[in-house]
């Protein structure tokens, strides 16, 4: 079975074409800059270089159309036609308390998802023109929905719920409800499969670091915390975004500055974080460069995230009752043993011994842990798109 994976941003289309179940990638691209001057589509089909193809690309469907075009193309395709393709799967970020795993997109899915854009309104609307414009393109072709907050259903109200009054969360549904859930299902699975044990019976903490971070607590299987909350704006110091801030300093400088609800939401969205602290960028490659060059700001920086990496570690191997595995994944995650280390160093009394000889190893799949570690510390490229396909498959077939 042919399945497409599609991950639809505000400009821009991720997609791969999986032969299913056997999970091989016949072919991966980004639409890129859809709506905007310079948009182009990099393809890359198995077993050839990719290629790049520039065009006015209006919008998600016209995006769409082209993408499709090139998979079945003479010159650059992968299928004879598009009735080879039997299935799409989607990521899309919020599905609020309706959704607690992936489902075959009806109607009433799409109206659960229209209701729930209000809690994610940068994210949900994209998705939801992927879901069209594949009705459109391919109307007899099942569609699946893949949830970022599904993996984090099961957390308790305990967990999940904020201290303030009680019919707020009644009528608004004001929860923490977290995100990442793809890639913290997949990790934590993955790496079960790597060490040979029982994932129902293991205590993992993964951690999605990237410009978007997150730290989930994963028993037995099942979420029962992660960092981010309602938006992905609570949790870890991340690229641009405050993480965890008191409210009340937000609204001390709101009444400082007369500024807005919407400046308020830019500053804490879009001018923290990393950015905000280093005054350098938001990527932790230029900061590391930057602090090799003396400057302390961005030392400053790289401190703060990785304290709170670790803050967030402890808290959750209480959480848990002790820790059987932890995981790191995301860009950060995978290729930037500096930071991996920074985080590391400490956890001795919770049974973590780094293996230095594997320690600066990049954006493989290792173990960082030494042989008399108790616990077990795994570096696994996340691969959400494959947990998407699977998911696919599986509700379709």
């Amino acid at each position: 079975m042919k399945v497409i994976v599609l991950n639809c941003g505000s400009s821009s289309i991720k997609y791969q074409l999986f032969d299913m179940p056997s999970t091989k990638v016949i072919a991966k691209g980004l639409v890129d800059k859809i709506g905007l001057k310079g948009s182009a589509i990099k393809h890359k089909r198995d077993g050839c270089d990719s290629i790049f193809l520039d065009g006015e690309i209006l919008d998600h469907q016209q995006g769409i159309e082209y993408l499709l075009g090139i998979l079945i193309s003479k010159k650059y395709g992968s299928i004879s036609t598009l009735n080879d393709i039997q299935a799409v799967g989607h990521r899309v970020v919020h599905g609020a308390e309706d959704f607690s795993g992936s489902v075959l997109i009806t109607d009433e899915v799409i109206k659960a998802l229209e209701d729930s854009s209000e809690l994610a309104p940068l994210h949900n609307p994209p998705n939801l023109k992927g879901i069209f414009a594949m009705q459109q393109l391919l109307p007899d072709v099942k569609q699946v929905g893949v949830f970022d907050t599904a993996f984090h259903q099961t957390m308790p109200d305990y967990s999940y719920l904020y201290a303030i009054p009680y019919v707020l969360y009644e009528k608004y549904k004001i929860r923490r409800y977290g995100f990442h859930g793809t890639s913290h299902k997949y990790v934590s699975l993955r790496a079960c499969e790597v060490l040979d044990v029982d994932i129902s019976s293991q205590k993992i903490i993964t951690c999605h670091l990237g410009n978007g971070s997150s730290v989930a607590a994963i028993k037995n299987g099942k979420s029962i915390d992660t960092s981010m909350g309602m938006t992905p704006t609570e949790g870890l110091m991340m690229g641009t975004r405050t993480g965890d801030i008191d409210p009340g300093a937000l609204l001390y400088v709101a009444g400082k500055e007369g500024t807005s609800l919407s400046y308020t939401s830019t500053l804490i969205n879009k001018f923290s974080g990393l950015l905000g602290i280093s005054g350098v960028s938001s990527d932790m490659r230029d900061i590391e460069e930057a602090s090799k060059k003396g400057n302390k700001r961005a030392d400053l920086a790289l401190e703060m995230f990785a304290y709170r990496v670790k803050k967030y570690i402890g808290a959750y191997a209480a959480a848990l009752g002790g820790v059987d595995i932890i995981v790191f994944t995301g860009g950060i995650g995978e290729r930037d043993p500096d930071t991996r280390i920074k985080i590391l160093t400490g956890l001795d009394f919770m049974g973590v011994d780094i293996d230095m000889k594997n320690a600066y190893i990049r954006g493989e799949e290792v173990s960082l842990s030494s042989d008399k570690s108790k616990v077990k510390v795994l570096v696994v490229p996340t691969d959400e798109e494959l947990m998407i396909a699977r998911d696919t498959y599986q509700i379709v077939s």
